[in-house]
């Protein structure tokens, strides 16, 4: 995508890069005399959120977090996309390589309001969508973390599609909260700008909310894990109860088939008249002893 001028007036001008090319980064060194080391740390992909400066610019890179579902999640790509905004004068270039929501919302609410802006507060309003993105992100996952625990408790299920659902929510949401607790030094350097106080303060509180949010979403994951695996072993506590308690009543009543139905010559047993009978009424009464025992004992 060609390099676009979203904002343009008297005092402010917002140039947004997509996808940027080589051509693209060459422009914006030349034109803007933006460091090339800065140019680069836009295009890796797996770049953790940081502030520099350098000169008379100053960079902010930010992650958003995306709405793609990822089968692999091993990196804070796989969650999240970088946002690269470099602040000059009167001007405020973002570069991305894919479409990101916090530029197009701010691009729409600038268009809405038609409000004088100044980059540092182009800026700002980015960082607060990004904040927002997270916060909706928390909230998708919480909402799936509930469903998956009334499918546990209400629904009786206990399948091992839910441990792999939970696993994915917990990687999901470690990454988020990674990526969030890295970005606290850059939310931080906002306070470095021509900024309201009451602006920065609300910066750096959505971002406390959001951390405090995957916090607690990271226990509440952990401790639903360890339920689902204390159920699983707890109804396999049961199968072996129900196993054990059948193999007492059979126990002793299989012993006695066993040893008169060896058949030996000398087994006097075998030739009373009434042995048959007088075996089953022993078996009987050793199963009708044994559930006695086991009722009184609350096996």
């Amino acid at each position: 995508m060609p390099i676009d001028t979203i904002y343009r007036d008297s005092g402010c001008e917002w140039i947004d890069v997509e996808a940027p090319t080589e051509e693209d980064m060459k422009y914006l060194h030349e034109r803007y005399e933006i460091n090339n080391l800065l140019l680069e740390d836009t295009l890796d992909p797996n770049h953790l959120p940081k502030y520099e400066e350098d000169g008379n610019v100053k960079f902010f890179l930010l992650r958003e977090s995306t709405e793609l579902e990822r089968k692999n999640l091993n990196t804070i790509s796989d969650i999240s996309t970088k946002i690269g905004i470099f602040l000059l004068d009167n001007t405020i270039i973002t570069v991305h390589r894919m479409k990101a929501k916090s530029i197009s919302e701010t691009k729409k609410e600038l268009s809405l309001h038609q409000e004088v802006c100044s980059p540092e507060k182009i800026a700002l309003k980015i960082a607060l969508v990004i904040m927002k993105s997270f916060d909706d992100e928390s909230l998708s996952l919480f909402e799936t973390m509930d469903n998956i625990e009334n499918e546990i408790f209400l629904k009786n299920t206990n399948h091992t599609n839910q441990i792999r659902r939970l696993y994915k929510l917990k990687r999901k949401s470690g990454l988020n909260s990674r990526v969030l607790t890295i970005s606290t030094d850059a939310i931080d350097k906002f306070k470095l700008l021509n900024l309201a106080d009451s602006e920065f303060v609300d910066l750096k509180d959505k971002h406390k909310d959001v951390v405090a949010d995957f916090d607690h979403l990271n226990i509440q994951i952990t401790n639903l894990i360890s339920m689902f695996l204390a159920l699983s072993d707890q109804k396999a506590n049961q199968v072996m109860k129900v196993l054990a308690i059948y193999s007492v009543y059979f126990l002793p009543i299989t012993f006695i088939a066993g040893l008169y139905g060896m058949n030996f010559d000398n087994m006097p047993e075998l030739h009373t008249k009434h042995g048959y009978f007088y075996t089953l009424g022993v078996m009987l009464l050793i199963v009708v002893i044994t559930f006695i025992y086991a009722r009184r004992k609350q096996w």
